[in-house]
């Protein structure tokens, strides 16, 4: 049986009044990080790489999702409101650092597996655009405030997704929260399908010339671990060195476009973190060493995982709709 528009709109106002009670549950967003999980050891064996335990980032990651996980379960019967908010923010973000964490593990793999590059072809669309990052190179370079400003806004990557969790938490918006896991999940894994795809040294490599002035908080670490990670030089991953290596789709947009789609609908967070975002984005092209090209494509991968989260939760609103029934009259 079909459902009308006008039921499920009556349905979107009946979930956006119990925000607290989200559409994906804690038992599918719980299957879906295992799979991915296996997903990406089964990558990494693939590749011959492991992740070294030897080292102080094994030790804090390791301590920081055992700690979560303590946390989460001492509160699992909450005795209150307090309790129960402290169980879902101890869950949420352990969601959160955890696809993140496969993300980039996930990315040591993809890299290993990838060949030539894509930095001319990238460039050739800049040119297109009309976009010079050289010019945009020069001027950081010669600003130390533009440097300091630039590193600390591309940092703001972390800050964010705590800032959106937390608040949901605070304000018993689970549905939102969930939401925006979802979304960077798919934000993740897409990105992660397209990465082998345009492998590239980035535009500092591929474009610079000669001694350089300024190294931004990227570095040259694609051009030096890609290689290495191609030829198995490199088997051990260091979870306290973990380096960005997916130039395009640019994964700091991807995530930009996520956090200001997630906070958009709160008034309170809508233009703070606008703003964190949209500096963190002028950021990228330096700090991150990234084409405005690949860019580009970070915003389109962003707007696709928005859009499919989007449909599945009205899919998902349709269902019930079916299985509940008319709506009683008030």
């Amino acid at each position: 049986m079909l459902i009308g528009a006008g039921r499920i709109r009556e349905l979107v106002q009946v979930n956006a009044a119990a925000p607290n009670v989200p559409l994906i549950s804690g038992k599918w967003l719980t299957a879906i990080l295992a799979a991915s999980a296996l997903v990406v050891v089964m990558m990494l064996l693939r590749s011959g790489l492991f992740v070294a335990p030897d080292n102080r980032g094994f030790a804090v990651a390791l301590a920081a999702v055992v700690s979560l996980i303590v946390l989460r379960v001492w509160v699992n019967q909450p005795a209150g409101l307090n309790q129960t908010k402290l169980r879902d923010f101890s869950e949420d973000v352990l969601a959160f650092l955890t696809i993140s964490l496969l993300g980039v593990l996930a990315s040591y793999s993809d890299a290993a597996a990838t060949t030539g590059y894509s930095d001319a072809t990238l460039a050739h669309f800049d040119t297109m655009l009309h976009f010079d990052w050289l010019v945009w190179y020069r001027e950081v370079a010669a600003h130390s405030v533009l440097q300091h400003l630039g590193e600390t806004a591309y940092s703001a990557i972390y800050v964010s997704p705590i800032v959106l969790i937390g608040y949901f938490v605070i304000t018993q918006q689970r549905a939102r929260s969930r939401q925006f896991l979802a979304t960077f999940w798919l934000g993740v894994v897409i990105t992660l399908v397209l990465f082998p795809l345009f492998p590239a040294e980035g535009p500092l490599a591929y474009l610079w010339h000669g001694p350089i002035p300024y190294m931004p908080t990227s570095a040259l670490y694609q051009e030096q671990l890609i290689p290495a990670l191609r030829m198995h030089r490199v088997t051990d991953i260091d979870l306290g060195a973990l380096r960005g290596l997916v130039c395009a789709p640019s994964f700091h947009t991807v995530s930009g476009v996520i956090h200001i789609a997630a906070a958009w609908p709160v008034r309170r967070l809508r233009w703070p973190i606008l703003a964190i975002n949209a500096a963190m984005l002028l950021a990228t092209p330096i700090e991150g060493t990234h084409y405005l090209s690949d860019m580009i494509a970070g915003l389109l991968v962003a707007l696709f995982a928005i859009g499919v989260v989007w449909l599945g939760l009205q899919a998902m609103l349709a269902s019930s709709a079916q299985r509940a029934g008319p709506l009683p009259s008030t």
